[in-house]
């Protein structure tokens, strides 16, 4: 792109000089042009000038046996040009004439001879131009008249150093109006190059100002531009929408996180207060169930901690994998047996299967092991109880699956794409299985630092299948 544009600005400079010559040739070869094909052009010159005619005319003039005569080609150039010949001896007489006016004179003085050739004869109507022809030992004088009223010619006289001095301001005027013809052009040219580059300043500043509805037409020399123009401001148009849907997803979780928060809080304070303040007098056991409520409600609080730490960490790549090799099967099936032995999923219906009994994949057990318990967690905090959920670990070629599925009630197209989200909490959880909102993104988060893939497929009133792929 920046080759393209310096190219075209040195092949405007280039262009302008051209013109510029151009010009000035066409100027010059339009003058000799006129000369070459006009014989009425008074600065004619070559062949076809009344000079050059008079030159060449000695080879049509001949002797006779009357006496001198001229060639009939030497008539048709005469009869072309409009002319007339005298043939003069020695002594300026005439002995030969072909197409002499009546006017013109049949004897000239040495004066004559002079002053004919010197100015034009106003009784002829004629411009004279005199030639010498030799022969038999004599020498010959011919008048050739060109009755042309267009025909002249002047005798200069002129000073070298007004010349020369005539020259400079000639060629200075040259030089400045060239000049101002380049100046000209050049004003054309930098106005159809200057004149998009302001529109796109003025489109910078507009995205400056956050003003993405700025879009242009993609032409002209500086196309690609306006296209990646075109394409920062969709770029930053969804940018945005999507910073403002972020910032509204962590507005709302903060909100949910709060009032999760406080629930048992309050509840911890409320029974430390109570087991504090000496109006009570509880009996152990009382005091054993207070302090196992406390003790549930704390483990809540320090869950909702660890994964926002954990968050932060694997999205800031400031967690270090401790890779070691891992039965992914042991793994995925201690996983599966935890989440049973929790008392509040104790009578879900859980299905294990795996292809193999040993599958060694180089992995962060700890990490790995949160990832499937987060997924298991999912699928059945948002579905009833007597949905099963199907559990699965698979070697295929060079990778294995770990696929949690269900047959529920399925995920909405629009939640679907936002299940990796951060602070996104589905609106199916239900209120005894508030979490932090993070476990989806956790998951995810855990399997793309292992460089593996997660996918989900879901269709609703139908189930959920998400699928996990790591290299073995």
């Amino acid at each position: 792109m920046k080759w393209r544009l310096t190219g075209r600005y040195l092949a405007s400079v280039v262009l302008i000089v051209v013109i510029v010559i151009f010009i000035n040739i066409l100027v010059v070869a339009g003058i000799f042009i006129q000369q070459s094909q006009s014989p009425q052009y008074p600065f004619q010159e070559g062949d076809a000038s009344a000079e050059a005619i008079t030159r060449s005319f000695r080879k049509e003039i001949f002797m006779s046996e009357s006496g001198m005569a001229i060639t009939g080609q030497g008539k048709e150039t005469l009869e072309r040009n409009d002319a007339w010949v005298q043939i003069l001896d020695e002594n300026g007489k005439q002995i030969y004439g072909y197409r002499v006016p009546l006017e013109a004179k049949t004897k000239y003085t040495p004066m004559d001879v002079v002053q004919t050739y010197k100015y034009m004869e106003k009784e002829l109507m004629s411009t004279v131009f005199i030639g010498e022809k030799q022969g038999n030992g004599e020498r010959y004088s011919y008048l050739i008249g060109f009755q042309n009223p267009y025909l002249e010619r002047n005798i200069l006289t002129y000073d070298i150093r007004k010349v020369g001095r005539f020259l400079q301001v000639g060629i200075l005027t040259v030089l400045c109006v060239d000049g101002f013809i380049a100046l000209c052009i050049a004003y054309l040219f930098s106005k159809r190059l200057t004149r998009p580059l302001s529109a796109l300043i003025e489109g910078i500043k507009q995205l400056a100002h956050k003003n993405y509805q700025v879009r242009y037409e993609t032409k002209g020399i500086y196309k690609d531009v306006f296209y990646n123009v075109n394409v920062l401001t969709e770029e930053l148009q969804a940018s945005e929408l999507e910073r403002k849907k972020l910032d509204r997803m962590k507005e709302e979780w903060i909100a949910n996180i709060s009032h999760d928060i406080k629930t048992p809080l309050a509840s911890i304070q409320g029974y430390a207060e109570m087991m504090r303040d000496k109006d009570y007098d509880f009996t152990a056991e009382e005091m054993r169930d207070y302090a196992e409520i406390i003790e549930r409600k704390s483990h809540y609080l320090k869950d909702v901690i660890e994964d926002l730490n954990l968050s932060t960490r694997l999205r800031n790549k400031g967690l270090t994998l401790n890779l070691k090799s891992v039965n992914i099967v042991s793994l995925v099936r201690n996983a599966v047996i935890d989440t049973l032995n929790d008392t509040r999923y104790g009578s879900r219906n859980i299905d294990f299967r795996y292809s193999d009994e040993m599958i060694l994949v180089e992995a962060d057990d700890i990490l790995i092991r949160r990832a499937v318990a987060n997924l298991i967690y999912n699928a059945v905090v948002h579905n009833d109880e007597d949905v099963a959920v199907e559990v699965s670990v698979e070697k295929e070629r060079d990778f294995v699956r770990i696929a949690v599925e269900d047959h529920g009630t399925g995920i909405k197209k629009e939640e679907l794409e936002r299940i990796f989200d951060r602070y996104y909490r589905g609106t199916s959880t239900g209120e005894l299985h508030k979490g932090s909102g993070l476990g989806m993104a956790i998951a995810h988060d855990i399997v793309k630092t292992h460089g593996g893939e997660i996918h989900v497929e879901s269709e609703l009133r139908s189930g959920t299948r998400i699928e996990i792929l790591l290299h073995t």
